[in-house]
């Protein structure tokens, strides 16, 4: 490719796959010869993976979601100044495991009704949309028991509970239709392959 690159995203409640089908895709687009930056939200740069830290670790309760809401645009506006931006003009492909859909379910809804203070910020700080976005849709019981098997210490979203999970999913999914144009939907009740194949079919058609 030359000249403007694409911005892929993807997202999906925790446990759904997204980050093993984000690895699947950029492995595989880099087999076809394309130029591939695999990315990850919140973090991607030296800045970002700072603030991601902060936010992802500790007690539930421990930022607000104002607060929170505020750390994750700057961490993003990192993200996008040092990796995103430049990797675009340089025409590469950048596929990223996150980005400003998850902020407006997790701090946008989840958090408290602030969607409309989530859009207003990503409007002036941010300003840029993906060329398409996959959801990987999953069973919230099952993503979260995915989820709390990994261990870790990132577990702050992930106490929130099985209710979280199904509110997340179904915001995801308003999302896919809110922003149609650019979300493709993707069952993640199956074998990793058999996602990865849609994933494939979705995507390819955008690259050329």
């Amino acid at each position: 490719m030359s000249g403007q690159g694409r911005f892929v995203t993807f997202e999906g409640i925790d446990g759904s796959g997204k980050s093993t089908q984000a690895r699947l895709l950029a492995e595989h687009l880099q087999g076809t010869g394309r130029d591939v930056v695999l990315t990850r939200e919140p973090g991607g740069s030296d800045g970002a993976e700072e603030i991601r830290k902060l936010v992802l670790e500790g007690d539930a309760d421990r930022w607000s979601a104002e607060t929170e809401l505020l750390l994750f645009t700057a961490a993003r506006r990192d993200h996008l100044e040092r990796l995103i931006e430049p990797a675009l003009a340089a025409g590469k492909v950048v596929i990223c495991d996150r980005f400003a859909d998850s902020t407006r379910m997790y701090q946008g809804l989840s958090r408290g009704d602030l969607r409309r203070k989530v859009d207003a910020l990503h409007d002036l700080m941010i300003g840029r949309e993906p060329d398409l976005t996959i959801l990987i849709d999953m069973d919230p019981g099952t993503g979260l028991e995915r989820a709390l098997s990994r261990g870790g210490s990132e577990e702050r979203f992930e106490s929130f509970g099985a209710s979280l999970q199904a509110q997340m999913r179904q915001g995801f999914l308003d999302l896919a239709v809110e922003f149609s144009d650019r979300f493709v939907v993707i069952d993640g009740n199956r074998g990793i392959e058999a996602i990865a194949a849609d994933v494939r079919a979705a995507v390819e058609p955008r690259l050329t």
